[in-house]
Formats: C-alpha cells, structure tokens, sequence
C-alpha cells in the first residue's frame, strides 16, 4: 500500500489539475460508467462532530475506493483543521487495499474544483465579480478555482467573523483582485455575477430578491441534513442542477425546498454531467439565475486521490507499506 501524507498531497495536486480531473468524474457520472454508492453522514454525539463515509466506482477507469472523515468544530483550538479525511482506494480486480491518502487539501479543492466546472457552464462568459458567503477555508479554494475559469476583477465577501473576513481580504488583494468586505450577506448577493455559498448555516442566508438576474450560485456548504444556505423560494425559482440528485434533495442545499413541495425531482434540470455531454440544457437565458447544488460526491475524492498516487508513483513519493 502507498500512504501519501497530507504534505505530499498538497505538493502534487494542483486546483488546475483538480478541475480536469472532477470534470471527467462527473460525464463518467452522466455516462453512467461511474457511480456514486449510499452516503453514510451522520451526528457522532460526540465533540460536535459529523462524521460520514462516501463510496464510488467507476467500471470503466477501472476505480473503486472511499473516503471517510467529516467535521470536528472544535479543532480549531487545537491547532487543527476542522476538515479532517481519508482517501482509500482499492485494485478493483482483487479488492485489496492499494493506496491511503490524506484528503483533508484534496477534498478542498475537489470542492472548489466542482464549483468552478459549474461555473464554467452555467455562468455569464464575462461575469466578473463573485460574491462569497463565508470565509473560512474552503473560501481561498472556491476563489482560486474561479480564478482558473473565469477573469475575475472584484471581489465581495461576508462572514460571521470579522477576523476571517480581514484575512481573506488579504489573500483577495494578494491575489491582484479588488475586495469588498460587506455587512451582510444581502450587500454581497446583490453586487455578484458569480455567488458563492460556503458556510455550515442551518438558516437561509440568501432570499430571492437580493439575487439579480443572470447571476449564477454556487450553494457549498449544505452536505448534511439541516443544513441551509438559500431560501426554498429562491431555489424554486431558479434553473436547479446538482452533482448528484439523489444527494440533493435528501442532504444538500435543495433539501428544503425539495420537502415543502417547492420544487420536485423532475424540475432538476440536470446534473452539471448532463450539461458537459449535452444529455441536458444549461443556461437558457442571459437573465436566468441557475443555481449549482455541490454536495460532494465520492467520485470527485477518488479521481484526485488517484492522481495523487499516480504522481507520487512517478515521482518517488509517499511510502509503500506491507498491508
């Protein structure tokens, strides 16, 4: 078995690199080649964790593997990120255990590497102001990604804390762009082309009238039930795709207005897939608001873990064990 550590990790896998890589996972998902197994993701009851356990393969790669990990908040304290996890991927000819990879790095940027194919085909060509709704970790990777897909001039941001939000005006002005620190979420929704939620809000942080036509969203942060970021009334409203539609409407951002009878299973549009092969339409209109709902699926962990191991392999890093 190859361990690769987290360091390793970070030093071979680019967001470029990710975003090439997720890309071919999800028209693997559209094919149907490739899927996505039932989601473990549950409450631990213990440190306020969420733990949860996702799996896929991919008949034709050939792939199989898992993740598993989820989110400690208390680690923060103890010099940790709140994110940790685990990559295992197997030889789908025998099923023994062929390579471990720390994915806490890799997870962050499949993140930001899904957002941005989503918004690569949904969103205005010439959109260049994003908007992002927390500024915890996962927001440099959203950045950075869209950075990679779209030529950003500004950007405008809100968080919970005042601390997060003036660091991540640093990274934003060091990344050469222009940045907004606004009072509310309604000031950022407002300004953006691109919008961008990435928090663990269990409310909705986005009404319908704050958002203005053609903008395009990125909804991040819902993984796990009860998790809210928009407003039932302004997904009903939008064009909805997703990364996984079972994931969804029973864990993700769609959840709500999935339960109320907002919106049903036939009014998704599609999964993001669906829109690269053409299986679906995407955007249909210049004023349209499209929404993109990333739960984060098992295949998006597994095609960049492997990467990992197919660079360390060829690089000479990580460390083969006896298993």
């Amino acid at each position: 078995m190859l361990v690769i550590s987290e360091a390793h990790a970070r030093e071979l896998v680019s967001i470029e690199d990710a975003i090439l890589e997720v890309e071919h996972s999800f028209v693997s998902m559209a094919r149907g080649t490739a899927r996505n197994f039932p989601v473990v993701r549950e409450m631990v009851g213990y440190q306020d964790a969420v733990y949860g356990v996702k799996a896929g393969g991919d008949v034709v790669a050939p792939l199989l593997g898992l993740k598993a990990g989820g989110y400690w908040p208390n680690n923060t304290g103890k010099g940790l990120s709140n994110h940790q996890s685990s990559t295992l991927l197997f030889d789908p000819e025998t099923g023994r255990a062929t390579a471990l990879v720390s994915a806490n790095y890799l997870t962050g940027i499949r993140t930001g590497a899904s957002s941005a194919i989503a918004t690569r085909y949904l969103s205005h060509q010439d959109a260049s102001v994003v908007g992002l709704i927390g500024t915890g970790v996962q927001a440099e990777y959203q950045l950075k990604a869209s950075m990679a897909v779209r030529d950003l001039e500004r950007v405008h941001a809100w968080s919970r804390s005042a601390e997060s939000l003036e660091a991540f005006g640093k990274l934003v002005v060091g990344l050469g762009l222009e940045y907004v620190a606004e009072p509310d979420p309604e000031a950022v929704a407002r300004h953006s082309d691109i919008l961008i939620t990435a928090t663990p809000s269990r409310k909705a942080l986005v009404e319908r009238g704050w958002v203005k036509p053609g903008t395009h969203i990125n909804a991040m942060g819902c993984d796990t039930r009860g998790k809210q970021e928009l407003a039932p009334e302004l997904v009903a409203a939008s064009a909805l795709f997703v990364d996984e539609a079972e994931q969804s409407v029973s864990i993700g951002e769609f959840q709500h207005a999935y339960a109320s009878g907002l919106i049903t299973r036939e009014g998704l549009r599609g999964s993001i897939g669906q829109v690269i092969e053409g299986q679906c339409e995407g955007r249909r209109d210049a004023d349209e608001v499209t929404i993109f709902d990333g739960t984060g699926v098992a295949l998006q962990d597994l095609v960049v873990a492997r990467l990992a191991v197919r660079l360390a392999t060829k690089r000479g890093l990580g460390m083969s064990v006896d298993y």
